[in-house]
């Protein structure tokens, strides 16, 4: 198995005006004149840490990173009360990419993301196909109403004493209606006390729904309050709009992506984002492989998925990257909360299926 690229820093960072009084940080690091790539981060509201540059062989990409509005280094933050999320949408963040861009001076780019990540990268794809080289996508998500209702009421039926929890944290008139309503109208509470313990009960409901893989350990940025009312915030602010997307519009307009080479990679554990919304995906985009790895779960923890994704970059790498042996074993990530071997499985309709397990 591919390893882990080793650790880099960026040869050059800066800050983007990009208008409604948002700065967004970005970085790039690699090789200056290898081949554009573009990290989309998860959330929203994660932030993209340095982990992600280790997906990516370093002398053959350029690989570029930037913090969504309103999280990680961009400002404002919101993780303060008084930060308004009025012009922080799926369409803002089009824009910043297409921003960032043409700051950049990139042509062409491929286009990594996880989770909410994949949503932004097919959104961004679909409104500008000529702009995307490759999509590299892994926990696949829409952010669609169907998927927010699973994840914030229909998963009590396999954590039903933890979703007990995450329900009865919310006034008790509003237990039989959108908790993401609920949540999202806490954390802007005025009582910050009411705040923080929105913020710490929705982290802590986050932490149970990806954690249905061997290994996983809880993600230890929720320790810090600041990062759980940003995240918090930020989720809440778009899944009570559906990501800002119209229902069903990602797969409606996949034929969009014709000609993009893609592949997305997906656990057979992930209940958070179940495979069906990846499967669907692949039966309209043909020119993508879905990779379905049987025992591992949501984001980047395990062995097998994380290896899947440095093979389809190094997959699309030019041929000035570096070569490896195909027998180094994966190092352990040790970044984001984020084991199996692939093997070679059937074709399905749309784009290639493969199935890997241990």
């Amino acid at each position: 198995m591919a390893e882990l690229y080793p650790p880099i820093e960026p040869y050059e960072h800066g800050v983007l005006d990009v208008g409604d009084g948002n700065l967004v940080y970005w970085e790039t690091c690699g090789n200056p004149t290898g081949k554009p790539a573009l990290v989309l981060h998860g959330g929203p509201g994660s932030g993209a840490g340095p982990f992600w540059r280790r997906l990516f062989d370093p002398a053959a990409y350029r690989i570029v990173l930037f913090d969504q509005r309103g999280c990680g280094r961009s400002t404002p933050d919101a993780a303060d009360p008084q930060t308004s999320l009025a012009a922080n949408t799926t369409q803002h963040l089009i824009a910043d990419i297409e921003l960032l861009r043409q700051r950049l001076g990139i042509e062409k780019w491929q286009v990594i993301g996880g989770s909410w990540g994949v949503t932004l990268a097919l959104a961004y794809a679909e409104r500008h196909p000529g702009r995307v080289s490759e999509l590299v996508l892994f926990s696949v998500t829409n952010t669609s109403r169907r998927e927010v209702e699973w994840i914030t009421r229909d998963m009590g039926r396999i954590f039903p004493e933890e979703w007990a929890r995450f329900r009865d944290t919310v006034p008790e008139r509003e237990r039989d209606g959108s908790l993401v309503e609920a949540y999202a109208r806490m954390l802007a509470d005025p009582d910050p006390h009411v705040r923080e313990q929105a913020a710490r009960e929705w982290c802590r409901w986050e932490d149970v729904h990806v954690s249905t893989h061997r290994g996983y350990t809880p993600d230890p940025r929720y320790e810090d309050p600041r990062f759980r009312l940003r995240f918090a915030r930020l989720v809440t602010h778009y899944w009570r709009h559906a990501g800002f997307l119209e229902d069903g519009v990602l797969l409606r307009n996949a034929e969009r992506l014709a000609g993009i080479p893609g592949v997305m990679v997906h656990g057979r554990m992930d209940i958070s984002g179940p495979p069906d919304v990846a499967w669907r995906l692949a039966q309209v985009w043909p020119d993508a492989e879905l990779v379905l790895i049987s025992e591992e779960g949501h984001g980047l923890s395990g062995e097998a998925t994380t290896h899947a994704v440095l093979t389809a970059t190094d997959r699309f790498r030019p041929a000035t990257g570096t070569t490896r042996s195909p027998a180094q074993q994966p190092t352990t990530p040790t970044g984001p909360p984020q084991n199996g071997r692939p093997s070679a499985g059937r074709r399905g309709g749309g784009g290639g299926v493969r199935s890997g397990g241990r």
